[in-house]
């Protein structure tokens, strides 16, 4: 077999779902199958898997342990060459890992590949290539010295910005949302490190995979919907998960570093003010709707609604807030990613709309839950 794609799920069971369809669809012509680990959901994201994938591996953990042991639990499983680790919060196009795939982008020397992805809202995220974490990384990175020096090698190490989002090549830490290896390698280097609960566990096993002499790389030529709230609400307790796990690491692979906690302490009060001010500035009033099908559906909405069956229908209105809503039956992922990256705007958000299901759903802000309309 040549690819295994391990999903580690938890509570998010539409998100899992419309995940999993994704998935489906792009491992079509390819050797490959799909593990799905649940972290004792307390929703129904099990009953869902076992109704609409019945063929799909669900393994049911009987509690929550953690992103690294549910995923070294879905890999010991596995029997394809490669592995991908992919969030549940996730939508990958048709031609995703056929691409990835390519023996092109394979040597002896490679270690884990990711690929550009993006949030809810079409916005590239940043976090997709990174370098390694340390402390005055760190530093520039909380205080968003990239932003402002993003051509200078002293300040933008922490998002990779010698490599521009539409270039691929060596990085050295890539996101736990989307990484493809080799199995054998994933296994050489322990997995994902028990030790740690969540959130340095992708920064750990990229730098251990480093110090192996492998090269990670960031692959541009296809994009990954991440709508990333789904597993990292930006709250308090993420700010407080997010420090022990950056002790962690400096821990095992440095030493304990009390610059690093100031800053983090900093850290956390710039994010309260900034998360703050999102919520002022979030734009909840939709004017219009903007709904791609070729089908004869319906939706009930409360604003009005504009039907379009080719996206070459579209045009832009800068003074209104528009919703688009994509018919996933009408029009591949791939097309859905394309249009959401090319259009985006801070007065659009989208949406994909399930038949089969009777439900739409997508996420606004990457810091936030996304949403899931249940159709009746």
């Amino acid at each position: 077999m040549q690819l295994s794609v391990i999903i580690l799920n938890y509570n998010v069971r539409y998100f899992l779902e419309q995940c999993v369809l994704s998935v489906q669809k792009s491992l079509e012509g390819i050797q490959g199958e799909i593990i799905v680990i649940d972290n004792d959901s307390s929703d129904s994201s099990c009953e869902m898997m076992k109704n609409r994938f019945p063929n799909v591996k669900l393994i049911e953990n009987k509690e929550n342990l953690g992103f690294p042991k549910g995923n070294n639990i879905g890999v010991a499983e596995a029997k394809g060459e490669y592995i991908c680790i992919l969030n549940p919060d996730t939508v990958v196009a048709e031609d995703t890992f056929k691409k990835i795939l390519n023996i092109k982008n394979w040597s002896d020397n490679t270690g884990i590949i990711g690929c550009k992805l993006v949030d809810g809202t079409g916005e590239f995220l940043p976090e997709s290539k990174r370098g390694v974490p340390t402390p005055w990384i760190a530093f520039t990175k909380i205080f968003r010295l990239y932003k402002i020096f993003p051509k200078s090698m002293w300040f933008n190490q922490y998002y990779a910005q010698h490599i521009k989002e539409d270039q691929s090549g060596i990085v050295d830490i890539l996101v736990g949302a989307f990484m493809v290896m080799k199995k054998e390698l994933y296994l050489e280097v322990g997995g994902f490190d028990e030790s740690c609960f969540m959130y340095s566990d992708d920064i750990d096993l990229s730098y251990m995979i480093k110090k192996l002499g492998k090269s990670n790389y960031y692959y541009h030529e296809t994009s990954v919907i991440h709508y990333k709230g789904e597993s990292t609400v930006r709250d308090g307790t993420y700010m407080k998960r997010f420090q022990e796990a950056m002790q962690f690491f400096y821990k095992k692979h440095f030493k304990k570093s009390v610059f690093f906690d100031v800053i983090m302490r900093v850290g956390t009060f710039l994010f309260s003010l900034s998360k703050k001010n999102q919520q002022k500035n979030k734009i909840n009033i939709i004017d219009e709707y903007v709904f791609f099908t070729k089908s004869d559906a319906k939706l009930n909405v409360s604003k009005p609604i504009k039907r379009l069956d080719s996206f070459n229908q579209f045009k832009r209105n800068e003074e209104r807030n528009i919703e688009v809503i994509f018919d996933t039956n009408s029009f591949s992922y791939k097309e859905i990613i394309k249009f959401m990256t090319e259009n985006k705007s801070k007065k659009m958000t989208f949406k994909n709309y399930f038949s089969n299901s009777s439900y739409i759903i997508g996420s606004n802000n990457s810091n936030d839950r996304g949403e899931v309309i249940v159709l009746k």
